[in-house]
């Protein structure tokens, strides 16, 4: 079977609960090595290609691409032959302002798999965003052609997606070799998911918030496999319960439904964490960043914090140093269309690391983000490398340095509302035909400003650090 090897964590934003009316998805892609390079990429639209076969590096799988294709990002492998992993575009927005992230490893439980194994040579992570993307008008449009292709090719593996365009929000999990299951969250909600089946009740009637998979119902029945006496709960059903979700899954959903609801106390290892949620404030871009930069902050669980070991060490945190791509996939619904789409990418550890902001409507990325080397080399302009060697930096001497990295990201953040609301306001006085082109621009100035002051900060930090060494003693100046 093929290798799982993303363990990730999830938010989806509806439009009512968010801060300005936007819709977000968001996610972690983690890898299983803390040293796994990506590039961000815009693939071009296509039309009328023929006799192109997308083939898997992960698992053998073929299929043919249509012949007409969306132009959308990606934020692929830095070279899917030397990992032997597949493309594993990820996420992306296409030119329809159509988000996609793909996927979170979700696992479900033996019960179901002995009656639906998983298909060894069938659709994966790897090829999901490829085979999809480029081809949906609508979020709702991304679950049901995903659902056709899990029908046609089974999948090789338990995957959650994420969609969203300017006014829904879908989470589609797949669970089993051919069943799936997607939920839309309410305008006026959140969902946080890691790694579990999450998806709870399920209404059969309400077909305009659910979509599942062609006879689910039935084999479900016929397999004898609802534990519960009421009710249709996907969770229940399809959902695992272990000890390892108490320490890996569930409190990564705990910390972040403590964080946006504060005012309800749940246990972290509950199994039992709901998977719709009200906030009980306007969800920020900001909330979601800290969200998914988080390491258990101001509690005894935080790795970097002062608990005990036994505490450090008790729970994954959503943070991590696999983490290789963070990013938050907005749609936006106070400016025009043509700006509406903005892709939010982390490329290093998310907890030292900026969020650079892309206008989705653009023809091409910045050439330090499009091409990333294996490996890192000295003076390297790669965006990759250049904030992994901050979070390292960061990470190496925490205390000494995250006051200074925690006032970078801070002056970045306010530096790229200002420059936004710029391009916003002069996206209107562009001619139509032009804004594509003015977005790629700006986009190249976005990356500039924050090239320039990571690369600023990562000079007074090595700078600092070279008096904290251990190598050292007190002694006469004249000495």
């Amino acid at each position: 079977m093929a290798k799982v090897s993303t363990m990730c964590t999830s938010v989806l934003v509806g439009k009512k609960a968010s801060l300005d009316g936007s819709t977000m998805i968001a996610r972690n892609e983690d890898r299983y090595l803390a040293v796994h390079p990506k590039r961000f990429y815009m693939h071009p639209a296509v039309q009328g290609r023929k006799g192109v076969t997308l083939k898997s590096e992960l698992n053998g799988f073929t299929a043919p691409l249509p012949e007409k294709g969306y132009r959308y990002q990606a934020t692929p492998d830095a070279d899917p032959q030397a990992e032997k992993e597949g493309v594993n575009d990820e996420s992306g927005i296409n030119e329809k302002n159509v988000a996609m992230s793909a996927t979170e490893s979700t696992y479900g439980n033996e019960r179901t798999l002995a009656f639906d194994p998983l298909v060894d040579g069938g659709l994966g992570e790897d090829s999901l965003e490829t085979l999809v993307l480029p081809y949906i008008d609508s979020a709702r449009d991304g679950v049901l052609y995903l659902g056709k292709l899990i029908k046609q090719y089974g999948s090789n593996a338990g995957n959650s997606v994420l969609f969203s365009d300017k006014n829904d929000v879908w989470y589609m999990e797949i669970v089993t070799g051919h069943l799936w299951l997607a939920q839309r969250i309410p305008d006026d909600a959140y969902a946080v998911t890691a790694n579990q089946v999450a998806i709870q009740q399920v209404d059969f009637k309400d077909t305009a918030n659910f979509i599942w998979a062609d006879g689910i119902q039935s084999f479900v029945t016929e397999h004898h496999l609802n534990p519960d006496s009421l009710g249709w709960n996907f969770r229940h059903i399809f959902g695992t319960n272990t000890k390892k979700d108490h320490h890996y899954n569930t409190p990564r959903v705990w910390f972040a439904q403590r964080y946006l609801n504060p005012e309800i106390e749940q246990d972290p290892e509950s199994v039992d964490l709901p998977f719709i949620c009200y906030p009980s404030h306007r969800i920020s871009l900001e909330d979601v960043e800290y969200i998914l930069g988080s390491h258990y902050n101001e509690t005894q669980f935080d790795p970097l914090g002062q608990g005990s070991h036994a505490d450090k060490v008790r729970y994954r945190a959503i943070s991590l140093s696999r983490t290789q791509n963070s990013h938050v996939l907005q749609i936006r619904n106070h400016v025009p269309e043509s700006c509406a789409a903005v892709y939010w990418l982390s490329f290093g550890v998310p907890a030292f690391s900026p969020y650079v902001p892309f206008y989705a409507n653009a023809n091409d990325t910045d050439p330090s983000y499009s091409t990333t080397p294996m490996t890192l080399t000295y003076g390297s302009t790669s965006a990759y490398w250049l904030y992994r060697t901050l979070s390292m930096l960061v990470e190496s001497h925490h205390s000494a340095f995250i006051q200074a990295d925690l006032d970078y990201l801070k002056d970045a953040r306010q530096q790229q509302h200002t420059l936004m609301a710029r391009i916003d306001a002069q996206v209107g006085k562009q001619p139509a035909n032009q804004v594509t082109e003015f977005l790629t621009q700006q986009n190249y100035a976005l990356v500039a400003d924050m090239t320039k002051r990571t690369q600023a900060l990562i000079s007074t930090l090595i700078t600092q650090g070279v008096g904290l060494s251990r190598l050292t003693f007190d002694m006469d100046k004249n000495l």
